[in-house]
């Protein structure tokens, strides 16, 4: 009885040890795959941004335009509209986990030109959405972007929530939507001056010193499905972050057990 009850006990310990041992978050020997160690996403493109893509290596730029940006340009009084989608470029391989108490971190760089809106108009100010593929997660608009033709700089800080903690593969990829919709210019100083309307997008390649990536608090699986509690309880697995529910418990069982056979040992 005494060594079913060992051999019993030496085998939830092993299974417990492996089960909380931490999961890989990502295929960390493909860079452009998400890791631990690699978690910044780039942003690349065409030079009209009618191809978006992004991937987690910041060496690859193949394909990308090579100034650095893409840009659109509009007539004189035609309106400064966008609509586009950068995508991931390949699915990713593994699911990709996120720290729950972390934050998105989405840096791009634009440079309008357009008139503003007045009441009558229907306009949209820059907009980024975060999509988990099809699925839109969260949502900004930027009414405060310049739109003179100078550099802007947009930094978006997004709090992970319990929708945003994994993104399976083949399915729930990122992707960035970015709108912008605003009159352009046709008025008598157009005469003068020129009034085509522009929309740059920079990539991250770009040589003008502007951010063009995503941040993500990547993690291995165990800290992003049971994070620790502040209190200290981690649940009934005893502790051990990632395990199944229970063995903690159990194993304690079989300590007790284990230390009374090891008693009525001596007894006798």
């Amino acid at each position: 009885m005494a060594n079913r009850l060992m051999t019993l006990c030496m085998a939830i310990f092993l299974v417990s040890s492996a089960t909380a041992a931490p999961a890989s978050a990502q295929t960390a020997d493909d860079p452009k795959q998400p890791s631990v160690e690699n978690p910044h996403m780039h942003f690349w493109g065409t030079d009209d941004f009618s191809s978006c893509w992004t991937h987690f290596d910041s060496n690859d730029s193949g394909g990308s335009a090579e100034q650095g940006y893409g840009d659109r340009t509009f007539n004189q009084g035609q309106r400064v509209e966008v609509s586009f989608t950068c995508r991931l470029q390949e699915n990713f391989k593994d699911t990709m986990y996120l720290s729950p108490n972390g934050t998105i971190i989405i840096e791009i760089g634009v440079k309008i030109y357009s008139a503003d809106c007045n009441d009558q108009e229907d306009c949209t100010n820059l907009t980024l959405t975060l999509q988990k593929g099809n699925l839109d997660v969260a949502r900004q608009e930027f009414p405060s972007v310049d739109n003179s033709f100078n550099e802007e700089q947009i930094r978006w800080e997004i709090p992970v929530d319990q929708n945003m903690t994994s993104w399976n593969r083949s399915g729930e990829e990122p992707a960035i939507m970015i709108e912008y919709s605003k009159p352009g210019y046709n008025d008598i100083t157009c005469i003068l001056l020129d009034c085509t309307g522009e929309f740059w997008f920079y990539y991250y390649n770009n040589q003008d010193g502007m951010d063009a990536q995503v941040n993500f608090p990547v993690v291995n699986m165990s800290e992003a499905t049971e994070p620790a509690d502040p209190d200290g309880d981690n649940g009934d697995d005893g502790g051990i972050a990632g395990a199944v529910p229970g063995f903690g418990l159990t194993a304690g069982l079989c300590a007790l057990a284990l230390a009374a056979i090891s008693s009525r040992s001596k007894n006798e």
